[in-house]
């Protein structure tokens, strides 16, 4: 099934907003909730599975469906259509909390994209929205970060939401080493693997997690300033200072012994 050619802008800088214009008939898909205003004319109805498929039968939209919920998100898709009879019609939508909206053209992916498991926020009609497992289990066993992921296949586009800045990176047969959380989204070409972050002491005091995501090969990266539970961390009640007093005394005293 052919992708619906939707118009887009995003507006706004921090806390941006994803306005999407459909001619009659058109339909882009969200994540539950993630609607923020919509005009006359439009139409929604929420929906097991992406609509990528009109012909499946009911079993198997509701296991394309409930692949879903292995990666934390809704069972359910919302469709949002244009049905009037005449002229453009606009329906926009926000991510759950301060960041970038990235918007990808999947015609230019043939592969598809690899996008984090509450990273995708619409798309237009026609894109695929699957499961993806890492390859290498430990990347999820031991990095809470990277093993269940979804894949968007298509042509037409689609839109991911990044907390905090986005950074675009182009590696050509490089290596990169991340923060697990901090990776959004990446090629089908690039190898993601978790490794541990350097010695003992460093994986304790160090304050960057005891592993980090390694990103091998050629093609793009998409990396996030500020993954949410990074956000939840720093809005904590004396979560931040009460890490960072327990790092320098604990360090202090422990990072002798470590160091004999």
């Amino acid at each position: 099934m052919h992708s619906h050619d939707v118009d887009y802008r995003i507006l706004g800088s921090d806390i941006q907003v994803l306005e999407i214009e459909l001619d009659p008939n058109e339909t882009v898909i969200a994540e539950a909730g993630a609607m923020v205003y919509m005009e006359e004319g439009i139409a929604f109805e929420t929906k097991m599975g992406d609509g990528s498929e009109p012909e499946q039968g009911f079993m198997g939209k509701l296991f394309s469906a409930g692949t879903r919920l292995i990666t934390g998100e809704s069972l359910f898709l919302t469709h949002f259509t244009h049905r009037g009879g005449y002229g453009k019609s606009r329906v926009a939508f926000s991510a759950p909390y301060p960041g970038t909206i990235i918007p990808v053209n999947l015609e230019d992916m043939p592969n598809g994209l690899i996008v984090q498991k509450d990273g995708f926020l619409a798309a237009a009609r026609g894109t695929k929205i699957s499961l993806h497992f890492n390859q290498k289990f430990g990347a999820g066993l031991f990095g809470g970060e990277g093993f269940i992921l979804q894949k968007l296949t298509g042509d037409g586009k689609a839109f991911v939401h990044a907390g905090g800045t986005i950074i675009e990176k182009r590696l050509n047969n490089e290596l990169l080493r991340v923060d697990t959380g901090c990776v959004v989204a990446f090629e089908p070409s690039i190898d993601f693997s978790v490794a541990r972050a350097g010695g003992l002491k460093s994986m304790i005091f160090g304050g960057e997690g005891l592993l980090l995501a390694t990103l091998r090969g050629t093609g793009r990266v998409w990396l996030q300033s500020m993954p949410v539970k990074k956000l939840i961390q720093a809005l904590a009640p004396t979560g931040g200072n009460a890490q960072k007093e327990s790092g320098s005394v604990l360090g202090g005293l422990l990072g002798g012994i470590l160091d004999e």
